[in-house]
């Protein structure tokens, strides 16, 4: 796989730490990334490399695809981040991927949206479990609740039939390895801050999962029950609190810093 072993960071993190994301610039909370970035595919050891699915209705609700919630502001702010706060020379513009061709292969660590509303074919998952074998990540966020959770499992089943779930622990390396995230908390999304939903039993308590390879590194992380893009995309809004962000910047670059070394 290019690039999958790059070297990667002894990345040094700022002494001011995640607090440091108060963006220059006017906080407009409807403001658009733009479309192009000067510069913005140029080569470089990491890039944001965000995971297209199908649904089972390819449009969803009204049109909306659940693979691009958030989509470019979100990677683009935490792109900006990782830059800030560690060593990792990143690229400025994201990269949207697939499981319909081996262009795949070349992207090392993926990102997925909302996973509680994917529908994989077999060919799909055959590479993506391919991928996955041969050393990639795939950081699975923004699933709510148990019917999602359901959906989301289904499609893993599919992917690793014999490798199951699990709930990561405190002692794990993956939360250990750039930044110690002892204390995790739910990383709410706005339409719980300001969108005025409220968490149902089955998606108020956060959880930390994973799947494993045959050597034990940890191949797929999950975030469930929470909503950590959303952190990312609005870390520029003074509406949106400080510690959930700060949180979910530094999740983030432990995953990479994980997922590119092991």
């Amino acid at each position: 796989m290019k690039v999958l072993r790059c070297i990667v960071i002894a990345g040094v993190v700022s002494a001011l730490g995640v607090s440091m994301l108060a963006f220059q610039g006017p906080m407009i909370e409807e403001e658009e990334a733009p479309s192009t970035i000067p510069g913005g595919r140029n080569p470089a050891e990491w890039t944001f490399a965000r995971f297209h699915y199908r649904m089972g209705n390819e449009y969803g609700f009204r049109g909306f695809q659940r693979w691009a919630a958030d989509y470019p502001k979100s990677d683009r702010q935490f792109e900006q981040g990782v830059r800030r706060l560690t060593r990792l020379h990143t690229r400025r513009l994201e990269q949207v991927v697939d499981a319909d061709n081996d262009d795949l292969y070349n992207w090392p660590w993926i990102y997925m949206e909302d996973g509680g509303w994917w529908d994989l074919s077999d060919a799909q998952a055959a590479r993506l479990r391919e991928y996955l074998l041969r050393g990639g990540f795939l950081y699975a966020d923004d699933s709510h609740g148990d019917a999602e959770w359901e959906t989301f499992a289904r499609g893993m089943k599919m992917i690793f039939p014999d490798r199951p779930i699990e709930d990561l622990r405190d002692d794990d390396e993956i939360f250990h390895v750039f930044y110690d995230l002892d204390d995790r908390i739910q990383i709410p999304g706005t339409r719980y801050i300001w969108g005025g939903r409220r968490y149902t039993p089955d998606s108020a308590v956060p959880k930390w999962r994973g799947i494993r390879d045959d050597r034990g590194r940890i191949m797929v992380a999950i975030t469930h029950n929470s909503d950590v893009g959303d952190a990312w995309e609005w870390a520029d809004s003074p509406r949106y609190p400080e510690k959930d962000a700060s949180l979910a910047y530094r999740i983030g670059i432990n995953y990479i810093i994980y997922g590119m070394t092991h």
